[in-house]
């Protein structure tokens, strides 16, 4: 008889919930062009601006600051160009600084070349170095232009969730534009884009419970913008061209509806399904290592390392017992490697970590059965110097 399988991957991506689901179904039934002007053109532009409505409200925002892609990837890749447009004037931006924990798409720069990103150090409790971050701001040449600064909000692997007002106040004090991810976040803590101090926000659908392959940048106004990033047509206000993915967006704005609703009591269940899951593994292995567990993270999150066991044979010894869990960022496909995560930290990344993430749908049941799966994987591993 098959296993049940139990879904405690949830960073990676959130399964569809159904109101997106029906949302999608829907939308797939419209005929009309979004840009076309006869009704049944305007019904389907209705739903996206719905939808718009939706993932503006998620994170405190203006809807007409909402402006779709394809991918967070995308999001970013868009938002980190070295020349943005203001009117009609062009303005140059002069070097790109992300973190040492960014996701690999912010990592990876977006338009900057190389030799002007710089990486920002993290404390080893996971958190943006601060004092860093102004020393290095204040070297930064404002004859190049102005220094754009990435950060995460919530750290896809630990769950440890950033000083980002802090950070913020140095940016804007030295001068510079904040380009905040918050994939990670929306949905799992409140949100505000003038809160946070965000010039620009990155979010995905999928992450929240919406389908794969449409995101969102969300910016502060709309006079100082990237330069699109998707040539073509005049969507999205000229920000981002080709018809839009209105099945997508429906789901997004869905998903981006129901995240919004009783957030803070729906949170409160999931994290102490996590401390129950922590509690066990500490209970069956005192020596297993939980990465951020003395810092502030979501309550969805837990990455941790048990002695003796490297990450990949882990997680395919969970998987073996019906459990989906992750080695980290799933960012390529089949890939488990060191967590540059962990190395940013000054951590042993050799064995990597394994994460549980979980969400509304996981229940007590799921959690019991993630702990007798870990019992056995703890029992069968090699002494510490011996990793299996």
């Amino acid at each position: 008889m098959a296993i049940e399988r139990i879904y405690l991957d949830w960073n990676a991506t959130a399964p569809l919930m159904a109101a997106a689901r029906d949302a999608m179904l829907d939308a797939l039934a419209m005929p009309g062009n979004p840009s076309s002007v006869h009704a049944e053109g305007r019904a389907a532009r209705a739903v996206i601006e719905k939808a718009r409505r939706a993932v503006a409200t998620l994170v405190g925002a203006e809807a007409a600051h909402v402006t779709f892609t394809a991918s967070a990837t995308e999001a970013a890749n868009q938002v980190l160009s070295p020349v943005y447009r203001m009117g009609k004037s062009r303005v140059g931006l002069g070097r790109l600084y992300v973190s040492a924990i960014e996701h690999p798409a912010v990592r990876a720069g977006g338009r900057f070349p190389k030799e002007l990103v710089t990486e920002l150090a993290v404390t080893p409790a996971g958190l943006i170095d601060l004092d860093a971050l102004t020393s290095t701001l204040a070297g930064h040449d404002a004859s190049e232009g102005l220094p754009v600064v990435a950060v995460m909000l919530v750290n896809n692997e630990t769950g440890i969730i950033q000083p980002i007002r802090e950070v913020s106040a140095i940016v804007k004090k030295l001068g510079g534009l904040l380009v905040v991810d918050a994939v990670q976040a929306a949905g799992r803590i409140p949100l505000s884009i003038a809160d946070v101090g965000a010039d620009f926000m990155i979010l995905s659908a999928h992450k929240l419970g919406g389908p794969k392959g449409v995101g969102a940048l969300v910016s502060k106004g709309e006079t100082f913008m990237p330069e699109p990033l998707v040539r073509g047509g005049g969507q999205e206000k000229g920000h981002r061209a080709g018809t839009e993915n209105l099945p997508a967006i429906a789901g997004f704005g869905a998903a981006a509806e129901r995240m919004s609703a009783d957030l803070l009591n729906r949170n409160a269940g999931i994290a102490a399904l996590r401390d129950r899951a922590e509690a066990g593994m500490l209970s069956t292995a005192p020596e297993t290592v939980i990465y951020g567990r003395s810092e502030a993270r979501v309550g969805n999150t837990s990455f941790f390392h048990l002695p003796g066991l490297k990450a990949e044979t882990g997680q395919i010894a969970f998987d073996l017992e019906g459990l989906a869990l992750s080695a980290g960022a799933a960012c390529s496909s089949g890939k488990v490697g060191a967590s540059h995560v962990l190395t940013a930290m000054g951590e042993d990344a050799a064995t990597g970590a394994l994460r549980l993430s979980i969400g509304p749908d996981t229940t007590e049941s799921d959690i019991d059965r993630f702990l007798g799966a870990f019992v056995k994987i703890a029992a069968r591993r090699k002494p510490a110097g011996q990793a299996a």
